[in-house]
């Protein structure tokens, strides 16, 4: 395995489609302070490629929050909608490579399958368009939507056996089939979470990922397309994830109370701070929705 060596380099990348909320928060801090313990950089990238959700006073409430809380990142951030060159080139490559399939079905359709198992991240797609012949699939891709997904059997088998290393799983073999296709480009971007986060933490140098454990299984994936694409693998550090007093998980569509409410309701950031680096999520602020 290509294991990265100093300077050390993290990064926080939220999605513009909210406020940043105390589990945000949680994480940005772990990010920060893994890299300024160790005399290293700590980026901020804005992963704003869902074009219907993403929101200009998201992206300026995300640094204010930052600021806010003492969370300085180096350099200018990085936006991912002006990256999507560098996105069309990875999905050329494997399309190259043969390693990918256009998908013309709906949510809807997938959803409906019987046949479809369900994964960490849903229902897995049954491989319905990868069937498809080359007459029918370039008919269709003149005149219908479509994204990419990635063949998943056909990577795997061309990859071979992989590992990476997570700060509290150990060495961990790579089982990425466990997710499916996976979609690499959506229908409305030439790009998906997966294969961004890839090439942007390649591209940025990032050599340890400090992120929820929410996103452990997506880590398979990614180190699969690590290796078909020849990009180095950074160490990952997946924490626990910050929970809210009564136990449940802190979420945009939970509701969470925002940074910018405690802020508004006169919290004081060091204090806030200071218990986040305890793991510990204060109580919404005064006349917050609960």
């Amino acid at each position: 395995m290509n294991l990265p060596t100093s300077p050390i380099v993290s990064r926080f990348a939220p999605s513009p489609t909210g406020r940043l909320h105390l589990g945000h928060a949680y994480s940005a801090m772990r990010a920060h302070d893994f890299a300024r313990a160790r005399g290293g950089r700590f980026l901020l990238r804005i992963e704003d490629i869902d074009v219907g959700r993403s929101r200009e006073e998201h992206v300026r409430g995300i640094a204010e929050d930052l600021l806010w809380l003492g969370l300085v990142w180096d350099g200018a951030p990085v936006r991912q909608s002006a990256r999507l060159d560098l996105y069309r080139a990875a999905l050329a490559r494997l399309k190259a490579d043969g390693l990918v399939y256009p998908c013309f079905c709906t949510r809807a359709e997938i959803a409906a399958s019987a046949a479809a198992p369900h994964g960490s991240e849903g229902p897995l797609y049954p491989g319905t368009c990868r069937a498809l012949g080359e007459p029918e699939r370039a008919e269709r891709l003149a005149a219908q939507p479509h994204c990419w997904r990635l063949d998943i059997e056909t990577a795997t088998a061309r990859a071979g056996s992989l590992t990476w290393q997570d700060a509290t799983a150990g060495t961990v073999i790579a089982q990425p089939c466990a997710l499916g296709d996976v979609v690499l480009a959506r229908k409305d971007a030439p790009t998906s979470y997966h294969l961004a986060v890839t090439v942007d933490d390649a591209e940025q140098g990032v050599t340890d990922v400090v992120r929820g454990a929410d996103l452990f299984a997506a880590t398979h994936v990614h180190r699969l397309l690590q290796a078909l694409l020849g990009l180095p693998t950074p160490r990952y550090h997946h924490h626990p994830l910050l929970t809210a007093p009564d136990g449940t998980r802190l979420a945009k569509r939970a509701g969470s109370p925002a940074l910018a409410d405690y802020r508004a309701a006169g919290v004081d950031p060091a204090a806030l701070l200071a218990a986040l680096r305890n793991g510990t999520a204060l109580p919404p602020p005064p006349g917050t929705p609960t």
